[in-house]
């Protein structure tokens, strides 16, 4: 019989969480002051029709006010290289773009080059969802280049294996 642990505390939640692999993305745009951004392992797809996606942000992150009112954000889904870029982008000091090429669109979005996929986004709704927000975005332009995921899982990044039957 299944029973659930007694102890439903914020270190046992994060490591329940950390269970479920996800692949990261940094979500960046052109500041009035340079470039602002951050990484999240929360994105997901959300609709076709209209397309959108999806990420959460913490309430206490003092980076997500800088970038909630751009106009154009740059989702960059980060490829295996990525690993240091990946931490930079979620370093509470220090200079996150250090060492990062970076492209930008005419509106302001920036996307990291090397990464395996990129969205032109605004944000379409911010829903409250806890100690979160679940920020919904309209993608107004996308681009897939062909590289090998980031992939973060038990607090990690990790490489998938590739199937040799595939």
């Amino acid at each position: 019989m299944w029973s659930a642990d007694p102890v439903l505390d914020s270190a046992a939640l994060r490591a329940l969480y950390g269970c479920f692999p996800s692949g990261v993305v940094a979500v960046c745009a052109q500041g009035p002051h340079g470039p602002v951004g951050l990484a999240a392992s929360s994105f997901t797809s959300v609709s076709m029709d209209p397309p959108l996606v999806s990420f959460c942000i913490q309430n206490t992150s003092s980076t997500w006010p800088k970038l909630a009112g751009l106009p154009r954000l740059g989702v960059s889904v980060l490829s295996s290289e990525h690993s240091v870029a990946c931490r930079q982008l979620s370093a509470k000091q220090g200079d996150r773009f250090a060492g990062l090429e970076l492209a930008a669109t005419p509106d302001g979005a920036l996307f990291v080059a090397g990464s395996s996929g990129q969205l032109d986004c605004s944000v379409e709704q911010l829903v409250p969802a806890g100690d979160h927000q679940i920020v919904l975005l309209r993608v107004h332009g996308a681009r897939v280049v062909p590289a090998e995921p980031l992939v973060y899982h038990s607090g990690s990044f990790r490489e998938l294996a590739l199937d040799p039957a595939a």
